[in-house]
């Protein structure tokens, strides 16, 4: 070690040629997800010039070289390149591993994303890659030794560098123009693959949305959002938000494993064409509890303004947001009674760092027996199937699909493994689902309180499909298991065989993220003015729930 350490200190580089060796590794070998993906979509042309192949590698390393240049001065040169290295090796192992694209949404979600989430991508495969791929090299990097001139001929033989860059992207621009075009538009997702000039680019614009720019005036959509309860009944309805589940695995829609044999038979309506807002937590959860829809919405002008939650809360009636998931409600549940759940190691369900979603039935029979108002919305936020630590999502004795994968480095196990694990969750979530059903039927029969639940998830998720994993995709060319989520309904209205029978009928058109702040109002008894009841799905088949707006109900529209 120590003779290797010698060697390196005895090689010796100008700055320029460090520059231009650590722009080849990262473009040639960091880059490589880019490069394969952009060699594929040009070799899949009916006719291609070979020689246009050829050139990606070289702009793409030519334009690397530009832009270091502009931060090779002196004693800035080694930390810059190393610290463009590590963070390269970090993406490259996340997009190779995963297929994560570091975009704007994925950014958000990183920022947003607690200890222990962010601890379970840290496994043996990832610290390898690290090293290896990262490590190795930033010592190489900070062990050579560098020649320098005088301050004007490291300026001059720096403009040298820039200039013959330019020269070649010029060249190459202008000879193959027209197939560059045509390739960038017809492929806009390359863009999210430059290792790490995507990740940088979003970070900027990250930071610039959430800390430079001042925030909105907070608007308030309806100052007297009122509850209209016929025959004054009081009401108890609880939102399960479920994490990272993909209806492509719900046997209630068709899948030909038995993964909701729990609730199956308790007479819930599934919907079986679901739209998630969003590929993560981060813009999902916000955005189906905002008056915007997926089209217009905006992190910074829905968090300037009341959301569904807000509304129902200040109709009067009394709201409860309960989180088993550590990456909080995204700012939704601000103005509400927030209760997080203690991964405290000493209760059974819990480990220190998680617990099992059974806790959060214990804690809805708490609220239930303490209620204080006549209308109720109690949120249920779940931890779910949320990955890459899926075995941890459910206890052992609750495995119903083996062999599992008991790793987090998911991409090591079997796709029978891989499935199986994934599986297991969906099969808790749906014993917790039935649990709390139970605790609802039970309530409803005997103080003859009108009770009912809905559940959504979040997202979905990849299972390697394509060689996808986990969820984030940039939503314009993510596949359905990360935007394809189950809706699941049960009230005590489905006793009523014409309104269980409608609603059975409609199950099969398409809803989306958007129908969830039109669905809570309705389902709250909430009138206002903002409730838009062509957008609720439920109107049609259950004039109880149509009471939200003075309007009578139109037939609605899926919102995709």
């Amino acid at each position: 070690m120590n003779k290797a350490l010698v060697f390196l200190k005895n090689i010796t580089l100008t700055t320029n040629q460090l520059v231009m060796f650590t722009c080849a590794y990262v473009t040639l070998v960091l880059n490589a997800p880019f490069i394969l993906k952009t060699s594929s979509a040009i070799v899949a042309l009916s006719e291609y010039n070979i020689f246009f192949l050829l050139s990606v590698p070289i702009f793409l390393l030519s334009l690397s070289i530009i832009i270091q240049c502009f931060f090779a001065f002196r004693w800035i040169t080694k930390p810059i390149l190393i610290l463009l290295v590590l963070t390269s090796s970090l993406v490259f192992y996340s997009t190779v591993t995963y297929g994560i694209v570091f975009d704007y949404g994925m950014i958000q979600n990183t920022f947003e994303t607690d200890r222990a989430e962010a601890l379970s991508y840290v496994n043996f495969s990832a610290c390898i890659f690290f090293v290896v791929l990262g490590i190795l090299p930033s010592i190489l990097i900070a062990k050579v030794k560098l020649t320098y001139s005088s301050f004007m001929g490291e300026l001059l033989s720096r403009a040298k560098l820039i200039i013959g860059s330019f020269a070649t992207i010029f060249l190459i621009t202008i000879v193959f123009y027209s197939s560059y075009a045509s390739i960038g538009r017809n492929n806009r997702d390359l863009i999210g693959y430059l290792t790490p000039y995507a990740l940088i680019d979003s970070t900027v614009k990250y930071a610039n949305r959430n800390y430079i720019y001042p925030p909105l005036k907070f608007t308030l959509l309806d100052t007297s959002p009122t509850i209209s309860s016929p025959n004054n009944t009081k009401s108890i309805t609880v939102l399960v938000l479920g994490e990272t589940a993909r209806a492509q695995n719900f046997s209630l829609n068709g899948y030909d494993k038995p993964t909701n044999s729990q609730t199956k038979d308790l007479g819930v309506v599934s919907f079986k064409d679901v739209t998630s807002c969003g590929t993560a937590t981060a813009v999902s959860v916000p955005c189906m509890f905002s008056r915007l829809n997926k089209e217009n919405y905006e992190k910074r002008v829905a968090t300037a303004q009341q959301n569904a939650i807000d509304l129902i809360h200040l109709a009067g009636a009394e709201v409860f947001w309960i989180s088993n998931n550590n990456g909080s409600c995204k700012g939704v549940c601000a103005r509400v009674k927030t209760e997080q759940i203690s991964t405290n190691s000493n209760k059974p369900l819990c480990d220190g760092e998680y617990c099992f979603d059974e806790v959060l039935v214990e804690a809805l029979r708490d609220k239930l027996h303490s209620l204080k108002s006549d209308n109720t919305l109690i949120v249920l936020h779940m931890i779910g199937s949320h990955g890459p630590t899926y075995y941890k999502r459910y206890p052992k004795n609750k495995r119903v699909f083996s062999p599992d994968c008991q790793r987090s480095d998911i991409q090591n196990c079997s796709q029978e493994e891989l499935v199986n694990t994934y599986n297991n969750t969906i099969a808790y979530t749906d014993l917790v689902l039935s649990e709390i059903i139970t605790e609802l039927e039970a309530l409803s029969n005997k103080n003859n309180i009108k009770t009912s639940m809905i559940y959504v998830s979040d997202h979905g998720e990849s299972l390697g499909e394509s060689g996808v994993y986990l969820h984030g995709l940039p939503y314009a060319f993510a596949p359905e298991e990360q935007t394809k989520v189950p809706l699941i309904y049960w009230g005590d209205l489905l006793h009523h065989k014409a309104k269980l029978d409608c609603l059975n009928g409609m199950s099969e058109q398409p809803i989306s993220h958007d129908n969830i702040f039109d669905i809570l109002l309705a389902e709250m008894q909430v009138k206002s003015k903002v409730y838009q009841p062509e957008n609720n799905p439920f109107s049609q088949c259950t004039n109880d729930l149509s009471v939200a707006n003075a309007k009578s109900p139109t037939i609605f529209q899926g919102v995709n």
